[in-house]
């Protein structure tokens, strides 16, 4: 089995920051992307930023403003996101695609509980 974890979520004002943390854990061999989805309130699951090896992807509204990382030996996906805007209040959550044999080739899609980020004044 494998968990997903974040944290790092919570009320900050327009124009703040705040980081959010996915501590991955459990039967991981391999994982081939992390990513961040957000959902508000009324509002289908989007995709905000992917990391995949070195290479990154951002939804159009947080580019410039949001930071995807990894840490590799920790098995941990960051998200910094600065200049805060109201309208990225959401429940953020990770995703990983993750195998967890070296005897196969099969990744399977692993989602986190999700952390809330409210943003107001």
């Amino acid at each position: 089995q494998v968990q997903l974890v974040e944290s790092g979520g919570g009320l900050v004002q327009p124009g703040g920051s705040l980081r959010l943390s996915c501590a991955t854990s459990g039967s991981i061999f391999s994982i081939s992307a992390m990513a961040w989805y957000r959902q508000a309130p009324g509002k289908e699951r989007e995709l905000v930023a992917r990391i995949a090896s070195s290479n990154t992807y951002y939804a159009d509204s947080v580019k410039g403003r949001f930071t995807i990382s990894r840490d590799n030996a920790k098995n941990t996906v960051y998200l910094q996101m600065n200049s805060l805007k109201p309208e990225d209040t959401a429940r953020y959550y990770c995703n990983g695609v993750i195998s967890s044999s070296p005897l196969t080739s099969i990744y399977l899609v692993y989602w986190g509980q999700g952390t809330q980020v409210t943003v107001s004044s």
